[in-house]
């Protein structure tokens, strides 16, 4: 197992959100996926670790109404959270991110991120220099759409040659919504030279691939957050 290489103490977890809320052409809202968040961050700030949020344009990023299940008590206690809500709402900016101050990065999920987050070059820039200097890289579901264009110092991709999970063809498929998606996850983390693993359908199923840690799905989201303690601890 690698291990960080950076000092826990002080340091804080960067989890990533979209800034996009139209489901692709449906009429529907779409956004950040609830569970993929408030079950992390609930893992996180247990574990001691502050985090803080980042979104493309540093405003606020939108929740999906279909995910939006206050009957669950980890997202009912994150959306209670006024503190919490606030940085929501006023997201950092890619630029007022200081590289120093954290030990990880973690793309959630939600399919307003396949709009706005593979493209983004400062959030790729801050993945690749978070996991070069010895950080983990986590994101679950949809969130590895925000890896699926990092490059390394050395002109790879950071996916190539790891083995990751994220929400597969299938399932996207099984929700209706192959033809909405500007691309197909599971077929470019393919093309950018990865090796994808995956469950049955909405499995939960997690890769551990060096400081590089993935889920499927959102039932993957939890244990995403408590592989990606482990290589930090």
């Amino acid at each position: 197992m690698i291990k960080s290489q950076v000092n826990q103490n002080s340091q804080k977890i960067l989890i990533v959100l979209t800034n996009h809320n139209k489901l692709g052409n449906t009429g529907k809202k779409t956004g950040f996926y609830l569970d993929e968040v408030a079950h992390p961050y609930a893992v996180f700030t247990k574990a001691g670790f502050k985090v803080d949020f980042v979104s493309p344009t540093g405003e606020e990023a939108p929740i999906d109404p279909k995910s939006y299940n206050l009957d669950d008590p980890l997202n009912k206690q994150f959306v209670e959270n006024k503190t919490v809500m606030a940085q929501i709402k006023d997201t950092l900016s890619p630029q007022e991110i200081d590289l120093n101050q954290y030990s990880a990065i973690f793309f959630a999920g939600g399919h307003g991120v396949m709009w706005d987050l593979p493209n983004n070059k400062e959030l790729s820039k801050i993945t690749a220099a978070i996991y070069e200097k010895g950080g983990v890289v986590g994101a679950v579901c949809h969130g590895p759409a925000g890896l699926v264009n990092v490059k390394l110092s050395n002109g790879n991709y950071l996916v190539a040659g790891k083995e990751v999970a994220a929400f597969t063809n299938e399932e996207e498929e099984a929700v209706e919504l192959t033809e909405e998606m500007p691309f197909l996850l599971e077929s470019k983390l393919i093309e950018r030279g990865a090796n994808h693993t995956e469950a049955d359908n909405f499995q939960s199923h997690v890769v551990v691939s060096g400081n590089l840690v993935t889920g499927q799905n959102p039932a993957s989201a939890t244990k995403t957050a408590e592989e990606m303690v482990k290589l930090l601890q």
